[in-house]
This record gives structure tokens, sequence and C-alpha cells, in this order.
């Protein structure tokens, strides 16, 4: 059931008919108990990340743009991320 939970983004990805393909991650998170670290291991390591605070710090944006192979990492990824409590996908 969870893996259907990104079928719709596997879809729209193996349209693109051109791979490697540079994919922009983002994703929001609370700024607490380690999420942002745990969001950059799962992260591309030669992609670029960048960060964006709330002004109260409680929450951090975080982009990563890097060049995929293929829809199964970047599914795999998103996956990854997403299991971490609090972290939206977007």
């Amino acid at each position: 059931m969870e893996r259907d939970k990104y079928k719709n983004l596997r879809y729209r990805l193996m349209e693109s008919e051109t791979w490697p393909l540079e994919y922009m991650f983002k994703f929001i998170t609370p700024n607490k108990d380690g999420n942002v670290e745990q969001i950059k291991a799962l992260l591309p390591e030669h992609g670029k990340i960048s960060y964006k605070h709330t002004s109260n710090l409680a929450h951090v944006a975080i982009t990563c743009v890097a060049t995929m192979q293929n829809a199964d990492e970047i599914v795999e990824v998103t996956e990854k991320v997403g299991q971490i409590e609090g972290v939206i996908v977007l």
C-alpha cells in the first residue's frame, strides 16, 4: 500500500523521454530531532542542497537538485525521506 502512494509520481516521471534527468527534490521538515541531517543523508551525494528556514526557525525547507538516472531512483529517495516523522514531501 505504501508503494502506491508514489505511483502517480513514478508514472509522471516515466513519461519523460530524457534520461538522465535533472530533478528537484523539495521537503519541509520540523527543525528538530536531527530531521535535517537524516534527510541530507538520504539525498544524492552529488546533488546541490539548499536550505531555507522559517522566521522562527521551527521548520526548514530543503531543496536538492541532482541528476537522476531513472524514475525508480527518484521514487526511492522520496519514499525514504517521506518515512521521517513530520516531513512534508512537495
